[in-house]
């Protein structure tokens, strides 16, 4: 018998940040394979490369200078789930993720006010990729953060590979990629998706 997966109609934005502006990244493919688990759930899902959109500087939503954060919020706000995708350098999340977080601020600041978090009741996850260690920090200051904002962390929400194959000068090819992670990560991405699922089934 097949694996059984709970029906939803959710949706989740998932902002990948890779720092490859062009070509395909570890990060990129291993966000490819959680978001075929992901579907198999009924759980739609928008991949938003960070790195080939306009983000500038800055604490709040709205900044002085137009660019493309604002759409991207409110991408966040009408989804139910968001995942961060990235890479780690650094034994910490990419600039890229950075950026977005302290966009975030604001949220944060509405909360402080005592007004209810306009991102209350969404479901976050991670999605990690590297080549050594640094993944348990990486998901501490993540879940930390959604946790500030009004995200809640289901259980089996990170999908986080370490393995020498990351490594920067390695050249591996997409599809050897793909075959490890199937081979040593289908049980993590699974787990990932039906708890995502189970709580969206419960709402």
């Amino acid at each position: 018998m097949g694996t059984v997966f709970f029906k939803t109609n959710m949706k989740a934005v998932i902002l990948l940040g890779t720092l490859k502006e062009k070509g395909i990244s570890n990060t990129q493919t291993l966000t490819e394979f959680a978001v075929s688990y992901l579907e198999k759930s009924n759980i739609s899902c928008e991949v938003i490369k960070l790195a080939e959109h306009k983000i500038i500087r800055g604490t709040y939503i709205q900044a002085e200078v137009p660019d493309d954060f604002p759409a991207i919020y409110e991408k966040i706000r009408a989804a139910d789930i968001l995942i961060f995708a990235t890479p780690i350098w650094w034994n910490n999340h990419s600039s890229e993720i950075q950026r977005v977080i302290e966009r975030l601020d604001e949220v944060f600041d509405i909360i402080n006010e005592g007004k209810a978090s306009p991102l209350d009741g969404k479901l976050g996850g991670m999605i990690i990729t590297g080549d050594s260690d640094g993944a348990e920090h990486v998901t501490g200051n993540i879940a930390n953060f959604f946790c500030s904002i009004g995200i809640s962390i289901p259980a089996y929400a990170t999908l986080g590979v370490i393995w020498e194959g990351h490594a920067k000068k390695k050249k591996q090819k997409k599809e050897d990629i793909l075959e490890y992670y199937a081979k040593k990560y289908a049980k993590d991405a699974e787990a990932m998706a039906k708890s995502f699922a189970q709580l969206g089934k419960n709402n």
